[in-house]
C-alpha cells in the first residue's frame, strides 16, 4: 500500500514538474527568438493597436524572403523598402498622416499569421525590353528606380514619427497662395521667397554696382538686366514678410544707444586712429592712416549671430577694408577684402577679393558675408559656382588699410532694401536712349531660331525692370524712377526686326517677347512678366502718363486670352510656341515652370475677373497631381 502511495505522489509531481518545465522552455524560447529578431520587430501604428494586444497570445512571423531574393528586392524601391499598397483615392490625404501599414496581418482569431511570399519575374516593356520585377499574390511590383524614370514620377523614402514609408508625387514644384489683390507697392508674386544670389549661375554680388553678375549663357559673368530686376524685387518683397532685422553698431565715438558698441582701435605702430567732425554729414567719424607695409588698423567685432556688414567709407588714397571670418571649415579664418580697384572677384590663400571702386566721396558698402565667402571659395571658370558647405562662424574683426574716413560699421541680419536700390539705381544708370536694357551675351533658343546677337532687348527685362522701377518711385516720389520706367514702354512699341520685343501672332495678336527670335517663340512666362511691369506702370503714372502703357497692356491681356488654350497639353503646359512656328515637337514645361505660369495666371485673376483665368488655374493645377484632360 505504502510503495503504491510513493509512485502515485510521484506521478503528480513529475505531472507538475512536466508542466513547469514546458513552461519555463516556452518563455525561453520567447524571449531568445525576441532577442533574435529585435533588430527587425515589426511595429505597430497606432491606428493599429488592437492587433499588438493580439500578439502577446501568438508568435508573429516575418516574411520569408530567399537569400537569392533578398538583393534584388532592395531595388524595387530607394532605399530597399517594398512598396505598401496604394491606397484608395479617397483614404489617399488620411494616410499622409498616418504611418505605413503594417507588413503582416493577423486573422480574425489571431492564431494564425498571412504570410505571403515575393516571386521574382520578368516583366516585358513594351515588347521591347526586359526588367525584373516582383510578384507577390496577384499584384505585380516593377522597381521604382524605372517607374520614376518612365513616367518622370518622383518619390522617396521619408522617416515619420519613427516609421518608414514611401512618398510618391507626380510633381515636384508648388503653387503658392495669392496674399491678396496684386497692387504695384506690394509684395511681387512669391518672390519673397526667390533667393538670387544664391543661384550657382550668379558668380557674385559686384562690390562696384551691388548687383549680381549672371554666368547663365558664359562663364566670363555679365550683367542680365531680368536677373538684376528679379534681386531687386526679392529683397523688396522681403522686406515686406520679414520681421525688422537685428542690428549692433560698433566703433562709434560716443555711445549712442543700446545697439551701438563703443569698441576701441587696434592701431600698430605707424597707424593712426583719430575722431574727426565732417562738416559734409554734421558729425564725428573715424580718420585712418596707414602705410602700405602695415597691416593696418583694427576693430574687434566677435558677432556670432548675424553677417551682413555695413559700413560709411571715403577713401583718399587707394586702401581697403578687409573682414576676418571664423569659419565651419574647422574653425580656420577666411578673410574678405574689398580693394579700391575694379577687380571683380579673386580667390587665394583663404582670402577673397572683391573690387569696390575708388570711393573718394562718401558711399555705403553693405555685403552679405555669407554669399561673398561662398562665392569666393566655390570661384570656377565654368558657368556655375562650386558648391561648398563652409560657413562663417564669427565676424572677428574689421580691417582698414591706406587713407580714408570710416562711418556706421553695422552688422545686421538681413539688408533688403539697400539690395532693393542697388538694383534700381543700376537701371536707371544703364538704360540706353531707346529705354532698354540691352542683354550684352549672345542666345540661341534652339535649332531653327537665328542667335540673338549682343545687343538684343526682352520684354521680360522691360517688365520686370518696370515692376522694380515703379516701386522705388512709390517709396521715395524720386521722378527719376519713374521717368526710367516710362522710357521702357519704347521697345514694346517696335516689332522684334526693328530692335523691339513685339511679335504678332496669326496677324492678328499683339505677343511682347522674352527673346525676340527670328522667327517668333511667343515664351508664355516672359510675356505674362511683361504685362505685370506694364500693369504697375499704368496705375501709377495715371491716365496721362500711363496712356501708351495701358494701350500696350489691353492689347497684350486681349492676345493672352485668346492664345491661352494653345498652351494646354491637357497634361502640362507648354514653354513658348515653337512647335507651331518651326513644326518641330512641342517644348513642354517643366513642373516649376507649370507652376509659374498658374502662379502668374492666379495673380492676373486678382485684377482681371475674365472667368478665363480661374478655370485654367483649376485645370493646370489638377495637373499636378496627375490630372489629365478627357479622351474621346
Amino acid at each position: 500500500m505504502y510503495d503504491v502511495n510513493m509512485r502515485c505522489l510521484a506521478a503528480r509531481v513529475n505531472y507538475k514538474t512536466l508542466i513547469i518545465i514546458c513552461a519555463l522552455f516556452t518563455l525561453v524560447t520567447v524571449l531568445l527568438w525576441n532577442k533574435c529578431s529585435s533588430d527587425k520587430a515589426i511595429h505597430f501604428p497606432r491606428h493599429l493597436g488592437h492587433l499588438e494586444n493580439l500578439v502577446g497570445k501568438g508568435a508573429l512571423e516575418k516574411r520569408e524572403f530567399d537569400s537569392e531574393d533578398d538583393n534584388d528586392l532592395a531595388n524595387l524601391f530607394r532605399g530597399g523598402k517594398p512598396a505598401a499598397k496604394q491606397p484608395s483615392a479617397d483614404a489617399f490625404h488620411q494616410e499622409q498622416q498616418r504611418a505605413p501599414p503594417v507588413a503582416s496581418i493577423l486573422n480574425n482569431n489571431a492564431n494564425k499569421l498571412l504570410s505571403i511570399k515575393y516571386e521574382e519575374m520578368d516583366c516585358l516593356i513594351n515588347d521591347d525590353y526586359t526588367i525584373k520585377g516582383r510578384k507577390e499574390g496577384n499584384e505585380v511590383y516593377l522597381p521604382f528606380s524605372w517607374i520614376e524614370k518612365y513616367f518622370e514620377v518622383y518619390g522617396k523614402i521619408a522617416q515619420y514619427d519613427g516609421y518608414e514609408r514611401f512618398e510618391f508625387s507626380h510633381s515636384y514644384s508648388k503653387v503658392y497662395t495669392p496674399r491678396g489683390n496684386y497692387r504695384p507697392d506690394g509684395v511681387f508674386m512669391s518672390f519673397e521667397g526667390y533667393n538670387v544670389e544664391v543661384r550657382d549661375r550668379v558668380k557674385c554680388i559686384s562690390g562696384i554696382e551691388g548687383v549680381p553678375l549672371s554666368t547663365q549663357w558664359g562663364p566670363q559673368g555679365y550683367f542680365y538686366p531680368i536677373q538684376i530686376a528679379q534681386y531687386g524685387l526679392s529683397h523688396y518683397s522681403k522686406n515686406l514678410t520679414e520681421k525688422p532685422p537685428h542690428a549692433e553698431v560698433y566703433g562709434v565715438v560716443e555711445k549712442r544707444d543700446k545697439s551701438t558698441k563703443q569698441n576701441d582701435w587696434m592701431v600698430p605702430k605707424g597707424c593712426t586712429v583719430s575722431t574727426v567732425f565732417d562738416k559734409t554729414r554734421s558729425s564725428n567719424v573715424n580718420q585712418f592712416s596707414t602705410p602700405e607695409s602695415s597691416d593696418g588698423v583694427s576693430l574687434l567685432l566677435g558677432n556670432t549671430k548675424d553677417f551682413i556688414i555695413s559700413f560709411e567709407i571715403k577713401f583718399s588714397t587707394n586702401g581697403s577694408v578687409s573682414v576676418v571670418l571664423e569659419t565651419t571649415e574647422k574653425n580656420q579664418l577666411f578673410t574678405i577684402h574689398y580693394v579700391t580697384n575694379s577687380q571683380l572677384i579673386a580667390f587665394k590663400d583663404k582670402a577673397i577679393y572683391y573690387g569696390i571702386g575708388p570711393r573718394t566721396s562718401w558711399s555705403t558698402i553693405t555685403r552679405d558675408l555669407v554669399t561673398d565667402l561662398k562665392k569666393g571659395v566655390g570661384l570656377s571658370n565654368t558657368k556655375a559656382v562650386k558648391q561648398t558647405k563652409i560657413m562663417p562662424k564669427k565676424v572677428v574683426r574689421l580691417v582698414a588699410k591706406g587713407k580714408g574716413f570710416i562711418d556706421n560699421i553695422t552688422i545686421v541680419t538681413t539688408a533688403h532694401m539697400p539690395a532693393f536700390f542697388a538694383a534700381s539705381d543700376w537701371l536707371v544708370r544703364n538704360q540706353d536712349d531707346k529705354g532698354g536694357w540691352p542683354i550684352m551675351v549672345t542666345r540661341k533658343l534652339g535649332e531653327g531660331f537665328k542667335s540673338l546677337e549682343p545687343g538684343w532687348y526682352s520684354a521680360m527685362a522691360q517688365g520686370q525692370a518696370m515692376s522694380t522701377l515703379v516701386r522705388a518711385y512709390l517709396l521715395t516720389r524720386e521722378q527719376v524712377y519713374l521717368n526710367s520706367a516710362l522710357r521702357a514702354v519704347m521697345p514694346f512699341t517696335l516689332k522684334s526686326e526693328d530692335h523691339g520685343v513685339k511679335a504678332v501672332f496669326m496677324n492678328k495678336y499683339d505677343w511682347y517677347e522674352e527673346y525676340p527670335t527670328a522667327p517668333s517663340s511667343f515664351v508664355l512666362n516672359g510675356f505674362i512678366y511683361s504685362l505685370l511691369g506694364l500693369y504697375d506702370l499704368k496705375e501709377t503714372a495715371g491716365d496721362k502718363l500711363g496712356q501708351e502703357a495701358k494701350k500696350l497692356y489691353d492689347r497684350g491681356m486681349d492676345s493672352l486670352k485668346a492664345m491661352l488654350p494653345l498652351f494646354d497639353t491637357g497634361s502640362g503646359t507648354i514653354y513658348d510656341l515653337r512647335h507651331f512656328m518651326l513644326g518641330t515637337a512641342p517644348n513642354l514645361a517643366r513642373w516649376d515652370y507649370h507652376t509659374t505660369h498658374i502662379n502668374q495666371l492666379q495673380l492676373l485673376s486678382t485684377v482681371d475677373d475674365a472667368p478665363i483665368f480661374k478655370e485654367f488655374v483649376k485645370r493646370w493645377k489638377s495637373y499636378l497631381k496627375g490630372g489629365r484632360a478627357k479622351h474621346n
